[in-house]
């Protein structure tokens, strides 16, 4: 029951994140950096993606997944295109992995460690869930900051 709250609310905040991404109108301004504003919608989508499909997919599916946390702020200028196509291997992984956990599993130790300490399953999949949710809200920030969007 559990894994399929938790499929329903990232899948539901993966779209919302494709939807930001979708809505800049012109696909340059996903990567602009303005003001005090250090990180670009484009950075922060693929930190989102980056955590997700190494918390669920490489950590809790055995993926195989290597994260590279630098190059999710380093990268740049990847197309709208491959930023949705990520979104939706991302989805793919969540809808694939979540659902294996039971409800039992959310009660076991997470196997690495969550704002630096050890905690159950349950506490890092709410971390985490917490966690897109402020970077989807600075996501949504920039784009309106930014100005231009398109019209859906």
């Amino acid at each position: 029951m559990i894994s399929g709250w938790l499929t329903e609310m990232l899948e539901t905040d993966l779209n919302k994140l494709k939807n930001e991404i979708n809505q800049y109108s012109d696909e340059k301004d996903i990567w602009l950096i303005k003001g005090d504003i250090k990180n670009s919608a484009g950075n922060l989508c693929l930190h989102l993606l980056g955590n997700l499909n190494h918390t669920v997919g490489h950590l809790i599916g055995n993926t195989g997944y290597q994260r590279n946390r630098d190059l999710e702020f380093s990268g740049k200028n990847v197309s709208r295109k491959e930023l949705n196509d990520m979104i939706e291997e991302t989805i793919k992984v969540v809808r694939t992995y979540l659902p294996k956990l039971k409800d039992e599993d959310y009660f076991k130790d997470y196997p690495a460690k969550v704002g630096g300490r050890e905690t159950a399953t349950g506490y890092a999949m709410i971390y985490f869930a917490n966690h897109f949710n402020y970077h989807l809200g600075q996501i949504n920030y920039h784009r309106r900051l930014v100005g231009r969007t398109r019209s859906n």
